[in-house]
């Protein structure tokens, strides 16, 4: 459970955000978090301090504006959200964060804006990338999972359950994202040029179970990044890895830690 964060200012308005540290500190890379498209700094839940201590490395997690206690966007969002979220406020975060060297760690869309900043902007701080669950184009799959949360909105007590998480940013965060991939023109996305400009190692992680996508989006990061990456497919684990799966996901990212760090 997260303790306390703070709010930085970054232009555009300001995001919340909080640090994790190891108990045993080594200097290294700064291990930064990016939330799925319901997430924020506090649905991380343990994983953040887990992870600090697996690594010796500082952990840092912010909310981007629209979740948890940072400031909200403007709706509806457009398909280009994640494009502009890695383009106009990642390295806003870095540099107000103070980080200058760093291992992005992104789940969902979280892992889509990683691969996007790493694929299209220059920046010699990150080290490498984790990726679980990533979205490099929309699927039938990942429609359907997107729909069935949507009928939880309309049907269940979905919203107030997140309303604890996101406050006053509980629309921004759920209909953001959600009516945002049933636009017609998401039936098109398609990130995997941002492949090509990838210059760093790549840890994908994917559940075999996930009801977002199938094994394809992070296949895709063996074949175009070949001799870069390490693709983990894991059996009984959905499309959130490092909680279905938490100790092998662990596992998995202190190895390549070790290796780039």
């Amino acid at each position: 459970m997260l303790q306390s964060s703070a709010s930085l200012k970054i232009p555009g308005g300001s995001v919340e955000y909080a640090w994790f540290e190891p108990e045993k500190p080594q200097p290294g890379p700064v291990l930064t978090l990016l939330h799925e498209g319901l997430g924020c700094v506090e649905l991380w839940r343990r994983f953040p301090q887990e992870l600090a201590n697996r690594t010796n490395l500082r952990v840092f997690a912010y909310s981007r504006f629209g979740y948890g206690r940072s400031d909200p966007c403007e709706l509806p969002r457009p398909a280009t959200y994640m494009h502009d979220e890695a383009r106009e406020h990642l390295g806003s975060v870095l540099d107000g964060a103070g980080i200058s060297e760093t291992i992005l760690v992104g789940h969902s869309d979280g892992a889509s804006i990683a691969a996007i900043y790493a694929g299209s902007v220059s920046d010699a701080r990150v080290k490498a990338l984790v990726l679980m669950a990533p979205h490099f184009k929309c699927e039938s799959r990942s429609l359907d999972g997107i729909r069935a949360a949507r009928q939880a909105w309309d049907t269940t007590d979905l919203r107030e359950k997140l309303r604890r998480y996101h406050g006053d940013n509980v629309d921004c965060a759920f209909l953001g994202w959600n009516s945002g991939w049933l636009e017609d023109e998401f039936a098109d996305w398609n990130i995997t040029d941002a492949l090509d400009g990838i210059r760093v190692p790549v840890l994908a992680i994917q559940g075999k179970d996930d009801d977002y996508g199938t094994d394809w989006q992070v296949e895709i990061v063996a074949e175009r990044l070949p001799g870069t990456n390490k693709v983990v497919l894991i059996d009984n684990c959905g499309h959130s890895p490092h909680q279905d799966q938490s100790e092998r996901v662990l596992e998995e990212i202190e190895a390549f830690v070790s290796e780039y760090a």
